[in-house]
Formats: structure tokens, C-alpha cells, sequence
């Protein structure tokens, strides 16, 4: 029999609908793996559990959300060997799930997985750590991450609207920067920056039409939107149009950027959904192909190369 890990994030999502995990374990079994669940019990411990896993781990399932995600493949990849990661959804957004094509039938995600084929991933690095879809900063970002718990299982995705409408009535931040990209150096000044590596952000799919998860490069997109108003237009536009072809968004495809803000930023990155805390005023990003991840054969067409 092969060997499997569940990292089960119990605090994910809304309130848990899971009441026995013996169906994880009868699925498992038919697809021939024996299984461990970890529970975790803080932030970071995903990180800690996988780096302290047997080499002898065939498989680890993340079972949470994009964060718990996050810290089990940032652990991977401190390892000398990397483990094969599969993303079982069970947060409040599910982004990189979501893209995938996986639903919220947990159950049945867990055989699509179980079925799926092992692919080679883009992983994307900010100062050198590492995030798996996204890093973005600029006003009500921090909806992600300051979001109270008991709201996320609560209300689920709705509680970030009823978050960010507390919100509403500040003044959008703006940023004078300049970015050195593939050799080339440019100033501007930008409300909100997204480094992602995915068709779908924030609740949003589709942002990008043709993103590749194993292409070497990530997209750039810089916004500079001066009110409420600006922000309302450019969501309302991203439901309907490819990111990259809204007038008043600065893009990029690349494997490399570095971001100098001239003055401190007001907001911290977020990555992945979780905050990321940094007195740094310069910020490199690149990308490398470093583990693998079990992933759904539904989507592979759409967002693998190879």
C-alpha cells in the first residue's frame, strides 16, 4: 500500500460540515493508500508537520484553505526531498481549488484528486518565500487576512463583503514606485499591485484567459485607481474582460521583477491569503519549478503547457 498524509486544517471555512473522517480514510483505501490525518492546532504547524514527514510519503493532501495551502507547500520545499501536494479545498474562497475545477463536495473533490495526473508547478517567491497563486498589495487587501474567523465560518466568502464595507468610506492609498522588469526601468504610481500565478483571484475567475501553471513566468498587473468609484469599474470590468485588457491596468507576463517603493507602504502583502509582514521598501520576485502537485485532469488543457 502506498502512504498518504491528510494536514487537515479544522478551522477552515465556514462551520464544519465534516462529522466523521472514516469516509476519507474508505476513499483512500480503494485508490490503494493507507492514511495518517494530522490535525492542526496553530498557525504555521502545516509548515512545521510536512517538514518533519517520512521521505517514504507518497502523497500529501491539504486539507483547508489556499493559506493552510501555502504553509504545507513553503514547508515542501524546504525539504531535500519534496512530497507530491494535492489541494483539497475546505476555506472560505478556495481560490487555487476553484481553479482547478473542484467544487464543494468535499468527498467527491477527494476522488477527482485521487484520479487526477502529477504535473510540475510553477511556485512564485517574494524576497524569497515562497507563495503558490498570489501576492498583492494596496487598499482592502487586508480583507483576507484581518477578516475575523468567526465571520469566515460563519458567513463563509460573504464575510469579506461584510468586512470591506466597513471599509468603504477611506481614501484609496496610492504609491509611487519604480520596477525594473526583464532589464528595463520604470516609475509609476499605483493603487494596487498583483504578482499571481492563476486564473482566479479573490473570488474572481477568469481574471487572466490563458494563464499556464508550468510556463516559468508569472503576470504582473498595476492598477491606479483614485476612488471607490474607479475601484466599483474596474470589478465590475474583471467580470467581463481578461485583467490585462482593462484600460488603466499596466501588464506583464515575466519571470522576474523588482519593486521599489519610495516611501514606506501603508499596507502590508498579502500572499496567498495571509498576511506578509516586511520592513523592506524592495521586493524581488521570480519563479522556479521545484515540486509537484496532484491535480484534477478536467482543467490540465486549460492551464498546463506540458
Amino acid at each position: 500500500m502506498k502512504r498518504c498524509t491528510i494536514i487537515m486544517n479544522p478551522e477552515s471555512g465556514k462551520k464544519k460540515k465534516i462529522t466523521t473522517y472514516q469516509e476519507f480514510y474508505d476513499i483512500l483505501r480503494k485508490y490503494g493508500y493507507d492514511t495518517d490525518i494530522i490535525f492542526t492546532k496553530s498557525k504555521g504547524h502545516a509548515h512545521k508537520i510536512i517538514q518533519e514527514l517520512d521521505d517514504n510519503v507518497d502523497l500529501v493532501i491539504s486539507g483547508g484553505g489556499d493559506g493552510t495551502l501555502n504553509e504545507i507547500v513553503s514547508g515542501n520545499l524546504k525539504r531535500d526531498r519534496k512530497l507530491i501536494i494535492a489541494p483539497l479545498p475546505l476555506g472560505s474562497t478556495n481560490d487555487v481549488g476553484n481553479m482547478y475545477g473542484l467544487d464543494k463536495n468535499v468527498y467527491e473533490n477527494l476522488e477527482t484528486l485521487l484520479k487526477g495526473k502529477e504535473k510540475k508547478v510553477d511556485i512564485c517567491y517574494i524576497n524569497g518565500t515562497p507563495f503558490v497563486y498570489v501576492a498583492c498589495l494596496g487598499d482592502y487587501i487586508d480583507m483576507a487576512y484581518n477578516t475575523p474567523r468567526n465571520l469566515k465560518k460563519k458567513y463563509g466568502k460573504i464575510a469579506y463583503i461584510l468586512y470591506g464595507l466597513r471599509q468603504l468610506g477611506k481614501k484609496v492609498n496610492q504609491y509611487d514606485i519604480k520596477y525594473k522588469i526583464d532589464g528595463k526601468e520604470y516609475i509609476g504610481v499605483y493603487s494596487f499591485i498583483f504578482i499571481s500565478n492563476s486564473s482566479r483571484i479573490a473570488g474572481q475567475p477568469d481574471v487572466y484567459y490563458d494563464v499556464k501553471l508550468d510556463d516559468n513566468m508569472f503576470e504582473v498587473a498595476l492598477a491606479n485607481v483614485k476612488s471607490r468609484t474607479d475601484i466599483l469599474r474596474l470589478l465590475v470590468l474583471a467580470s467581463t474582460m481578461d485583467i490585462k485588457d482593462i484600460p488603466g491596468i499596466t501588464y506583464y507576463r515575466t519571470n522576474n521583477i523588482e519593486i521599489e517603493f519610495l516611501n514606506p507602504p501603508k499596507t502590508s502583502w498579502c500572499i496567498d491569503g495571509e498576511e506578509y509582514k516586511s520592513t523592506s521598501m524592495k521586493f524581488n520576485f521570480t519563479v522556479d519549478k521545484k515540486m509537484k502537485m496532484l491535480v484534477p485532469r478536467e482543467n490540465i488543457k486549460d492551464l498546463f503547457d506540458e
